[in-house]
Order: structure tokens, then sequence, then C-alpha cells
């Protein structure tokens, strides 16, 4: 007879969620993490993307290019990511009932887990470990990555000029972040335009917000070299030879497995993910995965989504497979930008009566009157209002993205969302554009 229900290797802040949500529906459970694991490294660049709004704190005007004190960043980072962290502690886990072991985990033959001469069995397993930054692929090696420049970025000991390589989230949200930090930024992106996944006409704000800032941006541009010459870093990126001081590389990641042994329990897995089903089954039907250690989008309200199928499909035996469509993404920018269900590109390529509309925050009081106006809300429906997707682009993004979210969840079609009468001023009103 097993001794848990469900026995997760977790790394990452999802593999906590998933034990949490297991307990909650009254299983016996195991969590596996290695010392020294750190799942909530991921909300630095969320914080530091605040750098303008920390800035009031202190009583520095947002426009003043003073730079703040790293102690006081350091410091503030430090104590909100310790207050969210303590929610999710280990300890806290422990109390509530869970297995906590703290190790290396890794499967047998047997389909057992091995962890801190311990032997685990279960009816299901998750693995939720995470990912890591994959590397450059080029010999040269002083660099930072997303996954360490948070712990070890001490603006009083490095240089002043910083090459970012890389067209993906990460880099845009780092460019801005070390730029508010009073550093010189050059972002080199080898496709046409930074973030290649949205819009161009999206795509091609996002590099003027980012240029407004400070940031230079060079698209189209291949990074072919990296060489140390006389304690300085140089880069041979497209036809331009760039002198700078450090690099941030955002090559993506790939997946946490190293050692966990899946070949043993028959799990295929590649240098980017775990493959899993549409109900988050590895190709073992007792073992499931989900979290960045899939691959596809990285957000947590994603993870947290795909925990919640993997667990009850686990545990329960389920068949309830995922579904993206209506699950909203963002990005920590300032102002951020959203999305949730299809762009217009992609909307194209399988409907023929799309309908897209562009309303502009600048048109709007509450925009006004916080001196917010840079942004978009770009809609896109069928022709006879369902909502296909959507995406914006303002500080407060990231909330206003739910209820178009719900609406496409709830196949609301726009025209009610436009007859809504929002409080007045409130970023809501750009709702009430309508189509």
């Amino acid at each position: 007879m097993a001794d848990h229900d469900l026995v997760i290797i977790g790394g990452s802040f999802a593999g906590r969620y998933a034990a949490i949500w297991a307990m909650e529906q009254h299983k016996k459970v195991a969590l596996i993490e290695p010392e020294k694991t750190t799942p909530f490294n991921f909300l630095i660049p969320h914080v530091l993307s605040q750098i303008r709004q920390v800035k009031n704190q202190f009583f520095i005007p947002a426009n003043n290019q003073t730079p703040l004190s790293w102690v006081q960043v350091r410091q503030w980072m430090e104590n909100v990511i310790a207050n969210i962290e303590e929610q999710y502690s280990l300890a806290i886990l422990a109390a509530i009932g869970i297995d906590v072991i703290v190790g290396k985990a890794k499967f047998s033959r047997e389909l057992l887990i091995k962890a801190n001469n311990r032997k685990l069995s279960a009816r299901s397993y998750l693995i939720a470990t995470g990912a890591i930054p994959k590397t450059m692929g080029v010999e040269f090696s002083n660099y930072f990555t997303p996954a360490n420049i948070g712990q070890q970025l001490d603006v009083t000991k490095v240089g002043k000029n910083w090459v970012i390589i890389g067209g993906n989230p990460d880099s845009i949200v780092w460019a801005q972040i070390l730029q508010n930090l009073g550093f010189n930024i050059t972002l080199i992106v080898k496709t046409l335009q930074v973030l290649p996944s949205l819009d161009a006409d999206i795509s091609y704000l996002v590099q003027a917000i980012l240029e407004a800032d400070g940031v230079r941006v060079l698209t189209e541009t291949p990074v072919s070299q990296i060489k140390e010459i006389n304690g300085k870093k140089w880069i041979q990126a497209g036809n331009e030879a760039i002198e700078t001081d450090e690099i941030l590389a955002c090559a993506g990641y790939q997946a946490k497995v190293e050692n966990l042994h899946l070949e043993a329990v028959k799990v295929q897995y590649n240098q980017r993910s775990i493959k899993v089903n549409s109900r988050l089954q590895t190709t073992n039907s007792q073992i499931y995965a989900c979290g960045d250690v899939i691959g596809g989008y990285s957000d947590t309200n994603i993870s947290n989504y795909e925990v919640k199928i993997a667990v009850d499909n686990a545990l329960f035996s389920s068949k309830t497979k995922v579904n993206y469509q209506n699950i909203p993404w963002a990005i920590a920018t300032n102002p951020q930008i959203a999305q949730v269900g299809f762009t217009e590109t992609q909307a194209k390529q399988f409907y023929s009566d799309v309908v897209v509309s562009k309303h502009y925050f600048k048109n709007i009081a509450a925009t006004q009157l916080t001196e917010e106006t840079t942004g978009i809300y770009k809609l896109v429906t069928h022709r006879n209002g369902e909502i296909l997707g959507a995406t914006i682009i303002n500080s407060q993004a990231g909330e206003l993205i739910n209820i178009i979210a719900l609406a496409i969840a709830q196949k609301i079609k726009i025209e009610a969302i436009s007859h809504l009468f929002p409080i007045y001023p409130s970023f809501s009103e750009i709702f009430a554009f309508g189509r």
C-alpha cells in the first residue's frame, strides 16, 4: 500500500502551491525540496520593476534621475519577498500536515522516490522542479543570467555600461530595471522585433517605451562573438563591436530534471521540458508535471492553473485538460504588458471574420490624473462580438486583463462589457469605449 496519495518533487513555487492544494483535498502529501531552494526569486524583477513607485516611498520625485541608495532598494526588496514567502514557508507547510523532506530526490525502477535515506511510495507523483536559464552556447562565461542577477547584483560594484542579449520578457524587464537604476543599457535582439510573439504594433510600442526610458535597442542583430580584452568585455553584434562592462544573457530556459533518474520510470523529456499530454500526465501514467519544467508560459498564475489540473487529475483520476485560451499573462514592465487569448496575428490564422479595435489610455480621465497616459487596449473579436483575445499596455494592465479573461471564459460578448458604467475616473473606463 502506498505511503502517500501524492509525492511532489518541488523546488519551485508551483511545488509548494501544489502541496497546499493537495492537502486541501484532504489527502496525504509529501513535498521534497532540495537544500537552499529559492522558489521566490521570480518575485525579484516584479519588485524591482516598481522602482519608480519606490522613489515615492523615499520622498524622491518619480521624474528625478537621482538613483536610490542600493542599500534602501535591497532592503525594501528583501522585506517584500520575505513577507510573501512567509505564507508558503516549509515550516507552515509542515504545520498543516504536509510531509516536508529537504534533500535530493530521484526515482527508482520500482517507482519509489529516494530522498534523505527515505523511500517514499505514492498513488501518484508530481514533478514541479522548475527551470533554469540556458547558457548562451559560447566559450565566454563571465555574464549574468536572470537566475543569478537578483542575488549577485550590487550596483555599487558593477560597471555602468550593460549589454542585454535576448528579445524575451526577461530581457525587456531587466533592461528597464537596470536603466531605472542608473545604468546605460544596450538591448540586442536577433529578431525583427522585441517580443516577437506579440503583434508588431504592440512590439513597436514596447520598443518605443524602452527607448524613451533611455535603453538603446538593436533589432535584427545576431551576436556572433563575445570576448574579454584587457579587462573589458567585447560583443560582436551584427556589424558592430560593442565594448561593455557587464552582460546579461536572457537565452530562455531548460527543464530542471538533472539527477531525477527519469529514464528509470520511462518519463520522456528533452532539454527544454518534460513531455506531458493535455492532462499534464507524463509518459508514465502515474507521474504528472506542471509549471516551468514543462516549458511554455512561465507566469505564476499559469503555473497555479496547471497545478490544480495536475493535482486533481493525479488524485481523482479525472480527465481535465488544460486550455490556456482564457488564462492571462503579463510582463512586469512599467507600464505593464498583459495578454489573454489570441493576438491579432494568431486570430487571423484561424478565422476570417476577425475584428480589431484599439483604444488609447491617454483619452481617459484616470490616466490624466495619474500622468500614466502611455498605453493601449487592443481587442480582437469575431464579427458577432465574441472575444478572441486582448492586449493591454498600461500601469494597471495586469488588473484590467482579468476582466477580458473572465469574459472569454464565460463567453460574454464585448457589447455586454461596453454597457458597463465603471467608477469615474478609473482605468476601467477604457472598456466603456466598446468596439
